[in-house]
């Protein structure tokens, strides 16, 4: 299973109230694949270990530009409480969200990201 990580948004994991994330990359990743949810997954120092979150099965994937957000305010404030950001959260209003993961990816809007869809998977006992 492939590691991921959600170091700036662990919270809407742990809470499972995140189901949409965005990525540079990813561009393998395809319906059906899991995926261990990990706290932070690179620049570990020594004696960390990598924190486990929650199992997800991916559901679907595609490309599309971040400012898609900014241009369709129904579809961004949807997706931002996808996101894990609901109204009255941080990062809920679109364009806030896309200057966000802009400045934490360091692209620009105009970039095409991967939207990934997933659902948690039940843990075994």
């Amino acid at each position: 299973m492939l590691n991921m990580s959600f170091w700036l948004t662990t919270k809407q994991c742990r809470d499972k109230t995140k189901d949409v994330t965005r990525r540079i990359g990813w561009s393998n990743l395809k319906a059906g694949d899991l995926v261990q949810q990990v706290v932070k997954g690179q620049g570990l120092k020594k004696g960390e270990s990598i924190e486990k979150i929650h199992g997800i099965r991916i559901i679907s994937t595609r490309w599309e530009p971040l400012k898609r957000l900014t241009d369709d305010l129904d579809y961004g404030f949807a997706e931002t409480a996808r996101e894990g950001f609901p109204e009255g959260t941080p990062n809920s209003w679109p364009s806030v969200f896309v200057e966000f993961f802009c400045n934490t990816h360091h692209c620009v809007p105009e970039k095409k990201v991967n939207r990934i869809e997933f659902e948690y998977v039940r843990e075994e006992k």
